[in-house]
């Protein structure tokens, strides 16, 4: 049994995933909360992460800490995607492992599966054929940090375990449009054009490929309730099991938003993986569900974005 004041150290507590997670965890009563920013504690250097992990001896460890992008950073910016990924990663399983922390909680994404991948995804499609090239570097370093849960739990029989959510939005996203994606992306597009008199806006790829999205406080639900249960697994999907077109995506965040001009294509940009729908039905058949509508959601985000 996870103790209410348990030490549990959320590593990336200040972004959007990180700061959900501790919101949720402080909501039920954890009160022994530790997080240290990157100017306190770099991540990338193992030295410092192991004096951390010596001097702090954390019982649980959340890795929400990772460098994030769209299309266009990851394209852009292969070799920090990889290897600042792996550093950060690599030094907090190995410290955990080392320190003897209980439970490591490992988040990633649902780009480690192949670009192909039928659909939907489920956790045992990984590593069966080839990944969408623009954001390999990234994917390939998540892979690495799936796998080295799995071989820790193989061969200690320790309680790590890596949750692979899909497309997550919310409060304290980014919002920059050389480095966000497709979600914040839309609704800062969105919001301007509205602001300049409904101009027009201009959007990547046909609009067809299909995706689905989280709410942030879904996926802190979910890590809470992985934190709570000894999942007997060591991979699972975090998702709502539902997609829809990123044209209708833009549909709805325009009716939300209140933008009244016109959405163009730009065909001659990529549209990245033409489908990414996750199979949810093993954390549902433990008892986890999401419970945010989109709609709901991305009103919540918009306000949110508005007010910051």
């Amino acid at each position: 049994m996870i103790e209410k004041d348990s030490k549990i150290y959320i590593a990336g507590h200040r972004g959007m995933v990180g700061s959900a997670i501790w919101r949720a965890l402080e909501k039920k009563g954890y009160g022994n909360l530790i997080g240290k920013t990157s100017g306190e504690l770099d991540l990338r250097n193992q030295n410092a992460v192991s004096e951390f992990f010596s001097k702090e001896t954390p019982e649980i460890v959340i890795d929400a800490a990772a460098r994030v992008g769209g299309i266009l950073a990851n394209n852009t910016y292969p070799y920090p995607f990889l290897m600042e990924n792996l550093q950060i990663q690599n030094n907090l399983i190995d410290a955990a492992h080392k320190y003897e922390a209980e439970k490591f909680i490992f988040l990633g994404s649902s780009c480690i599966y192949p670009k192909l991948s039928p659909q939907p995804i489920k956790e045992d499609y990984l590593l069966t054929s080839s990944l969408e090239p623009t954001n390999e570097w990234y994917a390939i370093a998540k892979i690495a940090g799936v796998k080295a849960c799995e071989a820790i739990r193989k061969q200690y029989d320790k309680d790590f375990v890596s949750l692979m959510p899909t497309n997550l939005y919310g409060p304290y996203d980014n919002f920059d449009l050389k480095t966000s994606h497709v979600l914040p992306a839309m609704l800062r597009k969105f919001h301007e054009a509205k602001e300049n008199e409904h101009a027009d806006v201009v959007l990547w790829g046909s609009g067809t490929p299909l995706r689905e999205f989280l709410h942030v406080d879904d996926m802190a639900d979910a890590v809470a309730f992985t934190l709570e249960e000894k999942l007997p697994g060591h991979l699972y999907n975090v998702g709502t099991g539902s997609d829809l077109s990123i044209k209708d995506l833009a549909e709805l965040i325009q009716k939300i938003v209140g933008h009244k001009g016109k959405i163009v294509w730009d065909s001659s940009k990529p549209d990245g993986t033409p489908r990414k729908l996750m199979d949810v039905s093993k954390m549902e058949s433990l008892g986890w569900k999401a419970g945010i509508g989109l709609e709901e959601g991305i009103r919540d985000t918009y306000r949110w974005f508005v007010n910051n």
